[in-house]
């Protein structure tokens, strides 16, 4: 039920490729995740944790002594999307275009705590996209047309492959959950009881694991329990 949503919003794709053009002269540095895509998948950042716009990295710990995200040069050159990062009233990290050349493919992964239940979203807005995108997450086709707005849980299961002869553009947004968020999702059905059924399931499951942890009574064990005690702190 909450794998993704197309969120109630909608932007002028012609705008969209006038920003995207006044960056194509930009190098577009290749995406580090080299093991996880075949082919050319590359990006710019128009938010980044060291405001340089071939820094495409989506957290910030990935920058030690940076403590959030800046805009880049290359935002003063996209006035549209600059519009579109004040549309969302939340904070916004990264801000960033990836694109995947015709007959690349992203292989399937996950990337950890990326899903609204962990306080954060990312949504998806395609600038050049075609039918011939093949975009899953859990299993499931997403159906992006230009312009759309589309969150996704990619904690789960995901792939892309362009199978198209045109690249797949798209301005991806790494945002912070507040109240104005949940307002968002709950407009676009976002299964919030669904969630909090799904955290507590995750509590009840480590309790469990605590309770045989504690009958072990090794130094292992007790390090264990700490550690999951200190996520429980975390995730309250």
């Amino acid at each position: 039920m909450n794998s993704f949503l197309k969120l109630p919003l909608l932007f002028d794709p012609n705008e969209l490729q006038k920003d995207l053009r006044a960056c194509e002269t930009t190098d577009w540095p290749q995406h580090f995740q080299t093991s996880d895509y075949s082919g050319q998948w590359s990006g710019l950042a128009l938010r980044s944790a060291s405001g340089k716009p071939s820094d495409i990295y989506s957290h910030p710990d990935s920058h030690p002594g940076n403590t959030g995200y800046i805009d880049t040069p290359l935002l003063d050159l996209c006035p549209y999307i600059a519009r579109i990062l004040r549309v969302f009233e939340c904070e916004i990290e990264s801000a960033r275009l990836l694109r995947l050349a015709p007959g690349a493919h992203i292989k399937e992964h996950r990337d950890l705590h990326t899903g609204y239940q962990f306080d954060v979203f990312r949504v998806h807005i395609p600038i050049e996209t075609s039918e011939q995108v093949r975009f899953l997450v859990g299993g499931q086709t997403l159906d992006m047309r230009q312009g759309e707005c589309w969150y996704a849980d990619f904690s789960q299961p995901h792939s892309v492959e362009n199978c198209g002869a045109t690249a797949r553009i798209n301005l991806i947004l790494d945002c912070k959950r507040n109240d104005w968020s949940d307002q968002l999702f709950r407009q676009a059905g976002y299964d919030f009881e669904a969630e909090a059924r799904n955290r507590k399931l995750d509590c009840a499951t480590r309790a469990m694991v605590i309770a045989r942890l504690s009958e072990m009574k090794t130094d292992t064990a007790d390090r264990l329990i700490k550690e999951l005690e200190a996520q429980a702190d975390t995730d309250e």
